[in-house]
């Protein structure tokens, strides 16, 4: 069975984006918008706990997943192709 690479990578940005706000305004919520600089910030410019910054999260985070929803894809279909048994 081969994996759609574009419906996939597009899955994966949604997922991984939409994660990381939700995510974002869960920590908003409970701990209130600190601004305050995280490990995630340091990979996201411009990312930080606070409403403006989980919009730039989710943009990040949408090509993140977009990129490695991608690359899993295309490199399942590889492996499967390669090493899969032949039909008779």
């Amino acid at each position: 069975m081969k994996l759609n690479v574009k419906a996939f990578a597009l899955t994966g940005g949604i997922l991984w984006g939409l994660g990381l706000f939700l995510l974002t305004w869960w920590i908003i919520a409970f701990d209130g918008a600190t601004g305050e600089p995280t490990l995630i910030g340091r990979l996201y410019r411009g990312y930080t706990i606070s409403p403006t910054g989980s919009f730039i999260g989710l943009g990040w985070a949408f090509v993140d997943g977009l990129i490695g929803g991608a690359i899993f894809a295309w490199l399942y279909n590889r492996i499967t192709t390669c090493c899969s048994p032949r039909e008779t």
